[in-house]
C-alpha cells in the first residue's frame, strides 16, 4: 500500500476477494459471540460495508483491518419455550470487526482465533479478534486522539480533555451487545458492535448533558463513525471514549451483595432516584420536549397491547393474564380519550440496576444511554414519558428480589417506594401520583421481559411471571400505584 493510500485509509485488499476469503471463517464465529443478534438462525451470507486497513500486514505485525459487514440471515423457525416455531421475515444486521492480522498467534490470544484464511489476499494468514490484542487496543486509542477522517473513518473528540500517553488497555468481559476496553483506569471505550445508521443515543444524550453541566453521566471524550457518500447517508456511530468510574460499584451487584447480607438499600435506592430525577431535568432542558394528547396516548397504549398479544402467543405462560395486562393500557388510552395530556422529552430508555454505578463517595451515575437495542434507532430516539425509566427501575428491584433465595418482596417494596420518594425530592412529582401510566409502563415492561426470558434464559421466567400476576390483578380505586 502507498503512503498515500495509507493516509486516506484506502485499501490495497480488493474487498470482493477480502470478504469472499473470509466468508466461511465469519459464518462460523460469528453467530457464537455474545453480541450477535441473530441467534438460531444460520449466516447465510455477507456484504461487506467498508473496509479499512488501520495498520496493513507485513508492514506492521499485526496488521488490523477495520470491517463493517451485513450479515445476512433467510427466515427460519424460532423456538420460544413452550411453543412451535413461528417465522420471521428475512432481515440483514450491519456488524462491526475488527480483524487482526498475523502470521500465527501467539498462545495468550489463542482464545481470540477466528481462523486460517484459505485463499484470497490473506491466504496463510491467521485472522482473529482484534479487541484481544493489546497492540490493537493501544493503535485506537492513538487514534482517537487524532481528529480526522481515515478512509470512511471520521474520527472526533472533546479537544478540552487530554488523553494521556501510555494507558495500558484491557478488555471487560461483562457484556453483551457491544465490547469495551477500559484504559489505566483511565477512559472506557465503548464499541458498537451492531450498527444502525444515524444518531446514536449513547453518544448524543451524554454529549447534551455535558452541554448542560449534568454530572451524573461520563461526557464523552472522542468517538468515531462510519460515514459513507450520498446525500442520504447517515452516520453509523462506532465507538465512543468516556471517562472510566474507576472504583464505583455496578448498581446491580451492589444490590444483591446488600440483600444477600440482610442490608437495607432504602437509601441507595432514594438517592437513586433523585439521580435519575436530575438527569430527567437535564435532559428536558437540553432536548426538545413534546405534548402527548389523546391521539399519541392512544398509539402508546395501541402499541402495548399490540406486543402484548404478540407476546402471548410466542408464550402460552402469559396467556392466563393477558386480559388482566390489557385492562392496565385500556385504562391508559382511557385516560387520553377523556383528555388527559402528559410530557414526553429524551429518556434513558433502557434504566434498571445495571445501568447505574456508584462511586466510593456514594454518588450515583447513569451510563449505556443507548436504549433496548432490539427497538428501532428511530424508536430510541422519540420523547418519551419520564415514567417510562421509572418503570424499569421499579422492575429492576423486583428482579434483584426474586433473584434472592428466599424471595424477598418487602425488599422490592421498600427499594421503590424509597426510590419514588427520592425522584420526588428533586423533580417535585412521585411517580406513585400517576398510578395510571406507571402501571401501563410497568406493565409492558413485564411483558418485555417475559418475551426475553422465554427465549434466552427460561429458567428466569418466573421473575416477569410474578409481577404479572401482581400487575394483572385489578387495581382498586384507591392503589396508589406500582412502588408503594
Amino acid at each position: 500500500m502507498s503512503e498515500a493510500a495509507t493516509r486516506r485509509g484506502t485499501t490495497s485488499i480488493a474487498p470482493p476477494d477480502l470478504l469472499a476469503s473470509l466468508d466461511p471463517l465469519l459464518r462460523e464465529w460469528l453467530p457464537r459471540q455474545r453480541w450477535f443478534a441473530g441467534k438460531g438462525r444460520p449466516v447465510t451470507g455477507f456484504t461487506l460495508v467498508s473496509a479499512t486497513e488501520l495498520l496493513e500486514p507485513p508492514v506492521a505485525s499485526p496488521g488490523v483491518i477495520h470491517l463493517l459487514v451485513q450479515a445476512e440471515q433467510h427466515h427460519q423457525p424460532i423456538q420460544t419455550a413452550g411453543t412451535p416455531g413461528h417465522s420471521s421475515a428475512p432481515h440483514t444486521d450491519c456488524y462491526q470487526l475488527l480483524i487482526g492480522v498475523r502470521q500465527a498467534l501467539p498462545p495468550h490470544l489463542a482464545p481470540a482465533l477466528i481462523g486460517h484464511v484459505a485463499h484470497g489476499p490473506l491466504a496463510g494468514q491467521t485472522v482473529y479478534e482484534g479487541l484481544h490484542d493489546p497492540h490493537i487496543a493501544e493503535l485506537l486509542i492513538e487514534r482517537l486522539r487524532l481528529p480526522g477522517r481515515l478512509g470512511e473513518l471520521r474520527f472526533g473528540r472533546d479537544t478540552g480533555v487530554d488523553i494521556p500517553f501510555g494507558l495500558v488497555p484491557r478488555a471487560l468481559g461483562a457484556e453483551q451487545s457491544n465490547t469495551s476496553l477500559v484504559y489505566g483506569d483511565t477512559f472506557i471505550l465503548k464499541l458498537f458492535r451492531r450498527v444502525v445508521p444515524g444518531v446514536n443515543p449513547d453518544l448524543e444524550l451524554p454529549r447534551a448533558l455535558a452541554r448542560q453541566g449534568c454530572g451524573r453521566v461520563p461526557a464523552p471524550v472522542a468517538w468515531f463513525e462510519s460515514h459513507e457518500q450520498g446525500p442520504a447517508a447517515e452516520p453509523l456511530v462506532l465507538g465512543v471514549l468516556q471517562p472510566y468510574l474507576k472504583g464505583s460499584a455496578d448498581g446491580w451487584e451492589l444490590a444483591l451483595r446488600m440483600l444477600a447480607k440482610g442490608e437495607d438499600f432504602s437509601a441507595e435506592a432514594r438517592a437513586l432516584g433523585r439521580a435519575t430525577a436530575e438527569v430527567h431535568l437535564a435532559l428536558a432542558r437540553a432536548l426538545p420536549t413534546a405534548t402527548l394528547g389523546r391521539t399519541q396516548v392512544e398509539q402508546i397504549a395501541g402499541g402495548m397491547a399490540e406486543r402484548l398479544e404478540a407476546t402471548a402467543q410466542a408464550v402460552p405462560a402469559l396467556r392466563p393474564y393477558a386480559p388482566g395486562l390489557r385492562s392496565a393500557f385500556d385504562a391508559l388510552a382511557q385516560l387520553g380519550a377523556e383528555g388527559r395530556t402528559w410530557t414526553a422529552q429524551r429518556v434513558h430508555g433502557d434504566l434498571h440496576l445495571g445501568q447505574c454505578l456508584r462511586s466510593p463517595a456514594g454518588e450515583w451515575s447513569l451510563i449505556d444511554f443507548e436504549g433496548e437495542p432490539a427497538r428501532p434507532l428511530a424508536e430510541r430516539r422519540m420523547p418519551q414519558p419520564p415514567v417510562r425509566d421509572v418503570a424499569g427501575m421499579l422492575r429492576s428491584f423486583d428482579y434483584a428480589a426474586r433473584s434472592h433465595q428466599p424471595w424477598a418482596p418487602e425488599w422490592a417494596d421498600t427499594c421503590r417506594a424509597a426510590y419514588c420518594r427520592g425522584y420526588a425530592e428533586v423533580s417535585g412529582s412521585d411517580p406513585r401520583t400517576e398510578p395510571v401510566i406507571l402501571r401501563a409502563y410497568e406493565t409492558d415492561k413485564a411483558v418485555y421481559e417475559v418475551l426475553y426470558e422465554a427465549r434466552h434464559r427460561p429458567d428466569w421466567l418466573p421473575v416477569p411471571l410474578a409481577a404479572v400476576r401482581r400487575l394483572a390483578a385489578p387495581a382498586p380505586a384507591h392503589d396508589p400505584g406500582p412502588g408503594r
